[in-house]
């Protein structure tokens, strides 16, 4: 895939990109993983404020669900370049070509937390910016979008109980292992 922006290939390979539930820590955990890993974070979710200059909640509240889909799509499949950390919003497992893009461009990791820690951090879920139906509760988004979470993970990395830094790292030698399985396997000759 030719990178047009910069005009040279983008290797999969050097972008990652975590989606999950939102409140499941994508964007602080991005932070640490760029850091870890030596990449640029970007937040796609700030980049729809940007673009919008508004809160995603006002985005959503003032012009619609179906147009911050547009908007939220048209963002993730404008990003390009190499070594990125991409923290998607939690609503992109909805759009496909937002998808079909990423899985080109970056190794998809979910950050799977649990019903109870998305509850507890989406205390203001009315009034976040999240898309969702009229009316839906926090139960119903987690279990109908946790199984495209996993439907478009390459990796998964449990959030429970550990800091963002544990999970960055955790998501850093996940990746490791999934780039190179021999890396860590037990040596047959012992």
């Amino acid at each position: 895939m030719t990178n047009r922006a910069w005009g040279k290939a983008v290797d999969k390979k050097s972008n990652v990109a975590l989606i999950g539930m939102p409140g499941s820590g994508k964007s602080t955990v991005g932070v640490f993983l760029a850091k870890a890993l030596r990449m640029r974070f970007v937040d796609t979710d700030a980049l729809i404020r940007e673009r919008e200059g508004m809160p995603l909640a006002d985005i959503i509240k003032e012009k619609g669900s179906a147009y911050f889909s547009t908007i939220e799509e048209s963002v993730v499949t404008g990003l390009t370049g190499n070594g990125l950390v991409i923290a998607t919003g939690g609503s992109v497992v909805l759009l496909p070509k937002a998808m079909d893009h990423l899985a080109k461009i970056a190794r998809i990791v979910y950050l799977e937390a649990d019903l109870w820690l998305i509850k507890k951090r989406l205390w203001n879920f009315r009034t976040r910016g999240i898309v969702a139906s009229p009316g839906m509760s926090i139960e119903r988004l987690f279990h109908d979008r946790r199984p495209l979470y996993r439907q478009y993970a390459e990796v998964t990395v449990r959030v429970r109980r550990k800091r963002p830094d544990r999970v960055a790292a955790d998501i850093a030698e996940a990746l490791k292992q999934k780039e190179d399985p021999k890396a860590n396997a037990p040596d047959p000759q012992n």
